[in-house]
């Protein structure tokens, strides 16, 4: 995992408020209880976000992700440089950007085949989903598990 490109007019509105790379830098370190990124650091340039550290494994560094791409104004975020403490943990998740109109009960519909398995989607995505009432067309969501 390199690179994720994120829809970049949505999002929590916290960058222009100040040190940019501090500000994305917290808000990741806000989930360290759920994903603890050991030496984290951030640098926002334009509407780009590299992250470096460690992580305990590749879940961890995909939230990593995921919360920084979900921030207004972020159209990319490059996780090269997080190195896994356990890199033989193959995760089998895709990404999905939220369209008008979606719940997690249709996305968990399309899928899994089953809307009612969306607190398994809610569950993976704690660090960006705090209502699952609450999603916005543009949020990026990790599908977990999915298998074709």
């Amino acid at each position: 995992m390199g690179f994720m490109d994120f829809f970049k007019d949505a999002g929590k509105k916290l960058l222009g408020k100040g040190d940019d790379n501090e500000v994305v830098k917290k808000e990741i370190e806000a989930h360290q209880d759920t994903m603890p990124i050991d030496n984290l650091d951030v640098a926002v340039e334009g509407d780009t976000v590299t992250i470096k550290g460690n992580a305990k494994n590749a879940e961890d560094r995909a939230k990593a992700a995921l919360i920084a791409g979900n921030i207004e104004g972020i159209s990319k975020v490059n996780v090269e440089d997080v190195s896994l403490e356990d890199d033989s943990a193959e995760i089998h998740d895709i990404y999905y950007e939220i369209q008008k109109g979606d719940t997690l009960w249709r996305v968990a519909d399309i899928y899994y085949k089953d809307g009612s398995r969306y607190p398994e989607i809610v569950a993976a995505n704690k660090e960006v989903i705090k209502d699952a009432d609450l999603i916005y067309p543009g949020q990026m969501i990790r599908i977990p598990n999915f298998t074709a």
